[in-house]
């Protein structure tokens, strides 16, 4: 059937008006509804490209990587950055522990090629000896009650002073948590295969009044 018109003769006896039916307004309507789907879709695509292949968040769950990260905090993962190249010392990396069933957060302190001693609180990589300014306040607090941040913490599970390593391999990297004294970790698990590695930690985006960027300095 055609699109219906109503025909109304003026009422001053002038020319008769068309006026057409609702089919055009209703065409509109959809047209709108479908530029709406459609747009959804393609936002709904691109929410999808970016957590799964450039971005994802991760849950800080426990007290390794304190002070610089604490329980419940969220955190924006870099997926992409090491398609480009390889991980860097100072980085934080999140990367899956299949013996775990679960992701963990840490530092990357030793990258292929690299051997890692430690004394007391100095880290030597290749008999130099090389700063951590991320612990400085950690260790300022230890020393100040006589002890070395990076020896045994009070329940003595995590025995670590004077930790040595053959040089890493390739395809692996060397990771701490950033409390030495509470974190399982390469000293317990092993070099970390860089085919696990899930990304780097680069945003703080909860709680609200401490986002930033990650230091990886």
């Amino acid at each position: 059937m055609g699109q219906q018109e109503h025909v109304r003769a003026g009422d001053d006896g002038s020319e008769p008006t068309v006026t057409r039916g609702s089919r055009t307004n209703g065409s509109r309507a959809q047209k709108e509804v479908f530029e709406w789907v459609k747009a959804l879709a393609i936002a709904a695509i691109l929410v999808l490209v970016i957590r799964y292949f450039l971005f994802a968040p991760f849950i800080v769950d426990g007290p390794s990587m304190e002070p610089t990260f604490y329980t419940g905090e969220r955190l924006i993962v870099n997926k992409v950055i090491y398609d480009i190249r390889k991980p860097q010392r100072g980085e934080v990396i999140v990367f899956h522990v299949p013996e775990e069933g679960r992701d963990f957060i840490k530092r990357v302190i030793a990258v292929p090629g690299d051997k890692v001693k430690y004394e007391g609180d100095d880290l030597y990589i290749n008999g130099k000896k090389v700063d951590e300014p991320y612990l400085k306040e950690s260790i300022a607090e230890a020393n100040a009650q006589g002890e070395d941040f990076n020896n045994q913490g009070a329940d003595r599970n995590f025995p670590n002073a004077n930790f040595t390593t053959d040089v890493v391999p390739e395809g692996t990297v060397l990771a701490f948590g950033d409390n030495r004294r509470n974190s399982k970790d390469s000293r317990m698990i092993g070099f970390i295969s860089t085919k696990e590695i899930v990304g780097r930690a680069d945003i703080i985006f909860w709680p609200m009044d401490k986002i930033s960027l990650v230091n990886h300095e």
